[in-house]
């Protein structure tokens, strides 16, 4: 799933490839894949785009007409640019195509998503905050504002599993499965942690290794085109999807818990005191 890092290096791509071109027309594929009417997309044929904004895991393409495209890539998502459209309407079918974008220049990109399920969200309004995910998204954890004592102020009305405060996108805006993960490791503290459990130090330490971990990642994918920013991901992660492997910390073997949808990875040594994790295939944890 797109986090933080690769949505923020999407809008920076979009920033630099789509604003000030000229839309022809966007078109729906996946019959579930438009969530908005009104305005229908043909509103958007011949507008210019001039802004990409990212809203925790959202971009958000802004034109001239004051219409905003939203969309959330989901679990299996992604944005393949084209410099070269093909010609003609595509067709609805069994494959990936979810929605195209044709600029009035020939290139454009393409919205798929992989699998059967399918999650992936456009919108069309005239303000983003009407998206409701977009609502209630929580404070974005890389802003200037949101330092040591935001962070403080809001993990005090919790009392829950760290792993699961840190995903929870109205609590802290794009830390998804992976990053929470991440972060965890680099703070060197259990995903299983209650919040409320966390003293003072804990709590600094663990905002330090959220803006280290988002803004290190951020860097990495900064400047690299969007067909690579999932390789780029995937290697620079330390713990999570590495189950098996030694950490590259301690080299301790890293270890995965299994839930319902998904799992974590982390490592004994560096974050439990030696001790595996009760692989809590019913846990509430990741709902």
């Amino acid at each position: 799933m797109p986090e933080l890092p690769e949505v923020e290096a999407l809008k920076d791509f979009l920033d630099e490839n789509l604003v000030g071109k000229e839309i022809a027309r966007v078109m729906p594929v996946a019959i579930s894949v438009l969530k908005t009417y009104d305005p229908p997309l043909t509103a958007l044929d011949g507008s210019e785009v001039t802004s990409a904004r990212r809203h925790g895991k959202f971009l958000d393409i802004g034109t001239g007409d004051g219409l905003h495209l939203v969309f959330h890539l989901a679990r299996a998502g992604w944005l393949q640019w084209k410099d070269v459209l093909p010609s003609g309407v595509p067709r609805p079918g069994k494959g990936p195509l979810a929605l195209r974008a044709a600029l009035t220049g020939g290139d454009g990109f393409d919205l798929t998503e992989a699998g059967t399920t399918k999650r992936l969200a456009v919108h069309l309004v005239h303000d983003p905050a009407e998206v409701p995910g977009v609502a209630r998204l929580g404070p974005d954890p890389l802003a200037d504002e949101f330092d040591r004592d935001a962070f403080a102020a809001l993990l005090a009305g919790e009392s829950r599993q760290i792993k699961g405060a840190l995903r929870d996108q109205s609590l802290i805006a794009g830390i998804g499965n992976a990053y929470s993960d991440e972060i965890l490791h680099a703070a060197g503290m259990s995903p299983y942690k209650l919040t409320s459990k966390l003293g003072e130090d804990e709590i600094t330490g663990l905002y330090a290794a959220m803006r280290t971990t988002l803004t290190d990642a951020v860097e990495r994918s900064r400047g690299l085109a969007a067909g690579r920013l999932k390789a780029e991901k995937k290697s620079g992660l330390r713990v999570h999807g590495r189950a098996g492997e030694p950490c590259p910390v301690c080299g301790d073997t890293i270890r995965e818990v299994s839930f319902h949808d998904s799992s974590l990875q982390y490592c004994p040594t560096c974050q439990t005191g030696g001790k595996p994790l009760a692989d809590r295939r019913l846990s509430r944890l990741l709902k």
